[in-house]
Order: structure tokens, then C-alpha cells, then sequence
């Protein structure tokens, strides 16, 4: 048999290892103490460990369930509940921090704190927020400097609907950490969503912490290049600007209106566009403005341009307020042929002058907590679809079983979505109809900028952009908004748009 000592120096030698950022190192060292001690606890929770950093999520929960099988302990359980988590097992996860917890003789306060905290992380996850709530402020309770505890909570508070308690605690988070990127970013949203823009758009800035924004270092900055960053500096003559593509599309469709602004101010402006939006933004914006340019991808060379900046860094730099949005309608058209003959099409179907009304049920990204909050169920829906004064036309592309409506629903609706290649001919589709009632996604973008009416369905303390307690937008001032008066109550919303349908668009109502 080996000496214990040398046992114990691969041990420490693992963990050095480990700790210096080189889990294969670590690992051919905790592979010989294992060779001599299949149950040695602690290298069965380092080889988890060195698994995670690994990203074999699935191999790091066995080798931590390991060590717990060999020896219970709260560090064990509190790192099992971070692997499940990560594999969003999040019950599982729950349930491993408890055991841990439960373990009060073994458990510093310290460990408590931290076994405290990835529980919040799992409950919130799961979107069992209440829980989460009370969690956080327990962990806050037994360590008040934890700053990461105090940017989570803000989160919950910020879904309950409390802003304002949303902000002091990430402002605290931001105090005890002012390197908490993710803080510096929600602190953006949460007073973007309040209406302050000024400091808004600031924090806003460290949005990378929870976007990827490419070969950017995440949290701290956008992607850097070798040409000047572009923040509202007044520009040369003959000055370029290249700006760069983020986030979703339903972005891409609300902030393009900036390019409008800075093909006005540089000599010329480069676009990064994403594909789906190619043919619409080159009708809609290029064709109107010759110094405009869509690009197909990064440009391999930036050295010809002299600027760069981010898309949604666009109205911080034109120190855009609330009271200065541009909001000029329309800024986005369809194309006139494809529009007539979607027009051409609907004519041979329709009887009566009833309205056309184009509708969109659910968003993007299936199973993201987000995506469930602002999709309405299909079942939920059919409320809606069965008012008789209206012609119904999809706009949805579903990307997921679960939104495909049922076939009593399907009768009832026009869709012809499976015809659709890209925006442009959604746009073309749009621009038949009378009114669009769509939940938070890019079609309601689309349309809103087109300058169609569109009534928009808008979970409880929805996106910052929608602000908060407003039944319009001042993004799109042909928008009505209809939000949850409470978190996931769809039918009461649906009732109301029914209402409002009922004394616009029935019969007789005009």
C-alpha cells in the first residue's frame, strides 16, 4: 500500500491544480489517490469539481452523489445542487440544498449562506419566485454583504412587480461588488423600465453580462476592435460608422430606427444584419437612404470604417430621454407587389367586410422561463379566436408542438405562415390587414413600426421597454398595451381585448 502521505500530497496536488485553472492536470493526479481509495470523499467531490470545470455536467452530479453516498456533507450537497441545477433538474437541485441544510451540525454559517443561495438559484430557475424570495433574504440574513444574493432577489422583486425594491437592493449589489457585471446590467433594465433613461442607458452598457456578445468579454464590454468606439462623439467629416447586430430580432426591428439618425450625421453607416431581416431593412431603410449599408457579416477588415457601435448602444449615444424617442411612424414598409398579391388572395377568400385581424400566441426560445411568461397557452386562446366578428389570420411561426393550436382552433384562423421566408413577407402579409394583437415578440415590432394598430399582450412586469403601468408606448404610439394584472393570468387579458374588440370592430360599433 501506498503511504497516506503521498495519498494526501495528490490530493493537494489535484486541488492546486484544480485551482490554477488546469483540470487535466488535476485529474491524472485524483486519479491516483482514487486508484488506492475508491472511497475517499473528498477526491470524489474534486473529480465533480474538476467535471464541472469540464463542462460534463452529467458526470459531475454522479461523482458528487458519490461522495454524499460515501459520507453526507453540506459542501457535497450544496455542489450537487449546483451541478443539477446547471442540468436545469431544478427539483432535484432543490432538494439536494435541503438536504444540506438539514445537516445544522455540520453546516457553518458560512455553508449555510452559500448551501442558501443555490437554492434561491434553483427555486428561482424553476420559477417558484415566492420561495426564492424568502430564500434570499435568509441567505441575506446569515451573510448581508453577499452581493450576488442581493442581484437575484432583485430579479424576483422585479417579476413581483416591485421596481423600486428591485433597484435599492442592486444598488446595494453594486456597492458591496462593483464588479458585478450582471447587478451593473439589471440595474440598466430596472431603470429603463422605470423611465430613467439618463442613468439607464448607462448601466445598460454592461448588458454583456447576460448576452453573449460574441468575442466580447462578457460583462464588461462589447466586442473590441481596433477602430474607436463610436459613444455620441461628434463626427468628421467623411466619417464611416459600422454598427453591430445584437440580440433577438424584435431588437434589431425597435432600434433600427437609429440607423435612420446616424446615416443622417455619417458619411456612411455599415449595418450587420441578420439574414431574416435582409430584405425588409433593405427595402424599408436602404433604398431611402443611399449612405445606408447592410452588410452580410463582420466585416473581415474594420480598418475601413472609423467608428463601430452596437446596435442598442445606438440611443445612449443620442442621449435619447423619454420624452425624445424618435418616434416617427411609419419607418418600416412592405414591399407594394407582395402586398397585393397577399391582398389578391385574401379577396378570393373573403365574405363581408369584416375586420382582418393577424394574431401571435407565443414568442421565441421554447422553454426559457421568459418564453413562458409572455406565451399565451393555445388552450387560453380560444376565447379570443371564437369571437365571430373578425376574419383571423396567423402570424405565428410555431416553433414547438405546444403552440401549434389545437384543430378546433386551427378552423378558425388563415395561416398561411408556412409561405413565409423572412420578414419582408410577414411585413407584406401585415400590411393586408387591419389590426395585429400579439404578445411580446418581433412581429409586434414589426407591425408597430409599419404604423398598423397593434394591441399588445403583455405579461406582468414584462420587458423594460414597455415600461411599467402604461396602456400605450411611446416606442410606437399606435400601440395598446393590455398587461396581466396578475403574474400568468392570461383569460383576464383575453377578456379584456374581447371587450375592447366588441366596441371597435363588431358590427354597428363605429
Amino acid at each position: 500500500m501506498p503511504n497516506p502521505d503521498n495519498i494526501q500530497l495528490y490530493y493537494e496536488q489535484s486541488l492546486q491544480a484544480y485551482q490554477s485553472g488546469q483540470p487535466e492536470a488535476a485529474l491524472a493526479f485524483i486519479e491516483r489517490v482514487l486508484q488506492h481509495d475508491l472511497r475517499n470523499c473528498d477526491a470524489l467531490h474534486l473529480c465533480g469539481l474538476i467535471a464541472l470545470a469540464q463542462h460534463d455536467i452529467a458526470q459531475a452530479e454522479n461523482w458528487f452523489m458519490q461522495a454524499v453516498n460515501v459520507k453526507p456533507h453540506p459542501i457535497y450537497y450544496n455542489s450537487l445542487c449546483v451541478a443539477q441545477t446547471r442540468m436545469s433538474a431544478f427539483a432535484r437541485a432543490a432538494a439536494s440544498a435541503r438536504a444540506g441544510l438539514a445537516m445544522h451540525g455540520e453546516c457553518s454559517p458560512a455553508d449555510t449562506a452559500t448551501l442558501l443561495y443555490n437554492l434561491g438559484i434553483a427555486l428561482q430557475a424553476d420559477d417558484r419566485l415566492q420561495e426564492a424570495v424568502a430564500v434570499y433574504r435568509l441567505a441575506l440574513s446569515l451573510n448581508p454583504l453577499h452581493s450576488e444574493a442581493r442581484n437575484n432577489l432583485s430579479t424576483c422583486l422585479n417579476a413581483f412587480g416591485d421596481l423600486n425594491g428591485a433597484i435599492d437592493e442592486l444598488r446595494e449589489a453594486i456597492t458591496l461588488n462593483p464588479g458585478n457585471f450582471a447587478a451593473h446590467s439589471n440595474l440598466g433594465h430596472s431603470l429603463l423600465a422605470a423611465g430613467c433613461f439618463s442613468e439607464g442607458w448607462r448601466y445598460y452598457e454592461h448588458r454583456w453580462a447576460v448576452y453573449d456578445a460574441g468575442d466580447g468579454a462578457i460583462g464588461i464590454e462589447p466586442p473590441d476592435l481596433p477602430i474607436g468606439r463610436w459613444l455620441g462623439q461628434a463626427p468628421a467629416a467623411g466619417d464611416r460608422l459600422l454598427v453591430l447586430n445584437e440580440q433577438g430580432l424584435g431588437d434589431t426591428l425597435q432600434f433600427c430606427r437609429y440607423l435612420l439618425i446616424a446615416a443622417s450625421r455619417f458619411a456612411e453607416v455599415g449595418f450587420v444584419c441578420p439574414p431574416p431581416l435582409r430584405r425588409l431593412l433593405t427595402d424599408s431603410l436602404c433604398s431611402r437612404n443611399p449612405n445606408l449599408t447592410l452588410l452580410h457579416e463582420m466585416p473581415a477588415d474594420v480598418q475601413q470604417w472609423d467608428w463601430y457601435c452596437p446596435l442598442l448602444s445606438l440611443p445612449m449615444a443620442f442621449d435619447t430621454q423619454l420624452d425624445s424617442i424618435p418616434a416617427t411612424l411609419p419607418y418600416l414598409y412592405a414591399n407594394s407587389h407582395a402586398s397585393r398579391q397577399w391582398e389578391t388572395r385574401i379577396a378570393t377568400l373573403q365574405s363581408g367586410k369584416l375586420p382582418r385581424i393577424g394574431v401571435v400566441w407565443a414568442g421565441g426560445h421554447s422553454g426559457t422561463v421568459v418564453d413562458r411568461r409572455r406565451s399565451v397557452p393555445v388552450e387560453a386562446l380560444a376565447s379570443l379566436l371564437e369571437w365571430p366578428h373578425a376574419h383571423w389570420f396567423s402570424l405565428q411561426k410555431a416553433e414547438s408542438e405546444d403552440k401549434q393550436l389545437p384543430d378546433p382552433q386551427r378552423l378558425k384562423v388563415i395561416d398561411w405562415m408556412d409561405e413565409v421566408e423572412d420578414f419582408a413577407d410577414t411585413a407584406a402579409l401585415v400590411d393586408t390587414l387591419d389590426l395585429v394583437i400579439s404578445v411580446d415578440t418581433s412581429v409586434a415590432h414589426l407591425a408597430a413600426a409599419m404604423g398598423k394598430p397593434v394591441w399588445l399582450l403583455n405579461r406582468f412586469a414584462g420587458c423594460w421597454r414597455w415600461l411599467r403601468e402604461r396602456d400605450g408606448s411611446p416606442w410606437y404610439p399606435g400601440m395598446r398595451i393590455f398587461t396581466q394584472r396578475e403574474r400568468g393570468d392570461w383569460p383576464e387579458v383575453l377578456q379584456r381585448v374581447l371587450s375592447t374588440l366588441q366596441g371597435e370592430y363588431a358590427p354597428g360599433a363605429r
